[in-house]
């Protein structure tokens, strides 16, 4: 279990941890996503908005797998749990689909309408969705892997945490033991502190505290790669190195920092063919 970082002023956390005023630039990765995933929807087969809970925000895309029994790919889309949607993130999908994989696209309802804990309880709720009907689409429940990016990568991680017959006593107790935190926030206190999200993510400190993957304790039998651009702020590579100091290297058995990719483009870097992380992705699907 990882020790806690002192808090920090509100200016220096605003600083560290506003990603979309370091990179300026950040409008044209999301022009890029969005046209990127409008044509994945177009010109690649998937089956849109289907209901894995009761509310609004409880919807996943599939892209089938090409063929029976494939792997099963969940990506976990970020944005501060306050933003952004599965429909900003389908570009993801196109190239594991064409290498055979079943690829599932999670929404979840929005802080400060829910909270985070109940926005982790939502994705316990599409992983157990996703475990009984990857068949359906080509995927086999045995093998799933789930990558998120920013709070999608603090979710990711959450899911190797899960109690899943607590959770749904018809699912094995493995459901999820393979997964990527792409640029992800394992250590939510300064975040619960940092001034322009306060207001929106509502983050009490017991909340803080339950819902910070390096304070919970290592997952059994998981492995989890913690993947950051080193062109990040310092909070993020301390996020993503604090997520191996916790859980120890027999869980995070790959911790980098990518050179030349920011918060943005690290994302895009996934789902590019012939960059290390697309292969990093595709080392951890395969096993």
């Amino acid at each position: 279990m990882a020790s806690k970082e002192p808090l920090q002023d509100g200016e220096w956390l605003d600083r560290m941890y506003n990603n979309r005023a370091l990179v300026p630039a950040h409008e044209q990765h999301f022009a890029r996503w969005r046209t990127a995933s409008a044509r994945a929807r177009e010109h690649w087969e998937c089956v849109l908005d289907i209901p894995y809970g009761d509310t609004p925000g409880q919807k996943l895309d599939v892209f089938p797998a090409p063929r029976s029994r494939a792997q099963t790919l969940v990506f976990i889309h970020g944005g501060y749990w306050r933003s952004l949607d599965k429909s900003d993130h389908s570009f993801v999908a196109p190239v594991f689909q064409d290498a055979g994989a079943c690829v599932i696209v999670p929404n979840y309802d929005l802080c400060p309408a829910v909270t985070i804990p109940e926005i982790t309880l939502q994705m316990v709720r599409a992983l157990a969705w996703s475990w009984k009907n990857a068949p359906t689409y080509g995927g086999d429940p045995r093998n799933i892997t789930v990558i998120g990016h920013s709070a999608g990568g603090h979710l990711a991680s959450m899911m190797l945490c899960c109690d899943w017959q607590r959770a749904d006593p018809d699912l094995p107790g493995d459901v999820v033991v393979k997964g990527m935190s792409i640029s992800g926030l394992h250590d939510l206190e300064p975040v619960a502190n940092t001034p322009f999200l306060r207001d929106s993510l509502r983050l009490t400190p017991q909340d803080a505290l339950r819902a910070s993957p390096a304070f919970l304790p290592a997952p059994s039998a998981a492995t989890l790669y913690a993947i950051a651009g080193a062109d990040e702020s310092p909070e993020f590579l301390r996020q993503n190195t604090l997520i191996r100091d916790a859980w120890g290297p027999t869980v995070v058995e790959a911790c980098e920092e990518l050179p030349g990719l920011n918060h943005f483009s690290v994302l895009e870097a996934l789902a590019t063919p012939g960059h290390a992380l697309h292969a990093m992705a595709f080392e951890l699907l395969s096993r």
